[in-house]
């Protein structure tokens, strides 16, 4: 039985529980088998987010970040801090040591991806946030960014990106988004 007043952080990294649980607002979220666009999207962007990453930063998949108290989502990707990262033991990272977090859309996590996950993100102060979608005839990936801003904390939209995804910010970034046809 869960606790009376939901899990916490804590409860939930003492947890025996199946791969890509995550933790939002204190109650366990369980995640179904994805589609091949998943796989293939994360793919390709873990692929472009690695070739063009700074010696400063590393690229990371499927860890839990830690957003507060009763929040640990894990984003399909991120991007944190090179100091950030401890050993191969490590299950998770700490908001400020994010720079970005994508999240590619799958149909039963729709909800999440849209809207809970960027506003936990963007409350937590995580600078850029990706939202991928599949789309078009030959359903390939929309890449919709964003980028932080601290008045109003809150993301503000900085494109939408169809066929290629090219970037200055977190860092430079250019991706094929075609390339997917291919992987």
């Amino acid at each position: 039985m869960p606790p009376a007043d939901g899990y916490t952080v804590d409860d939930y990294f003492t947890l025996d529980l199946p791969p890509h649980t995550e933790l939002i607002d204190g109650s366990l979220v369980f995640v179904s088998a994805q589609h091949k666009f998943h796989t293939l999207a994360m793919s390709l962007l873990e692929q472009g987010l690695r070739r063009h990453v700074p010696e400063h930063l590393r690229v990371r998949r499927e860890m839990a970040v830690v957003l507060g108290k009763r929040n640990a989502p894990e984003p399909d990707l991120v991007v944190v801090k090179a100091e950030s990262v401890q050993n191969q033991r490590q299950t998770r990272y700490q908001a400020a040591d994010v720079l970005l977090a994508v999240e590619v859309v799958s149909p039963d996590s729709e909800a999440r991806d849209r809207d809970t996950k960027p506003h936990k993100y963007a409350a937590a102060g995580i600078p850029h946030f990706w939202l991928v979608e599949m789309t078009g005839e030959h359903d390939r990936p929309m890449v919709c960014t964003y980028e932080y801003d601290p008045v109003t904390r809150a993301y503000v939209a900085t494109g939408i990106h169809h066929d290629h995804l090219k970037l200055s910010a977190p860092y430079d970034i250019d991706v094929d988004l075609s390339a997917i046809d291919h992987l």
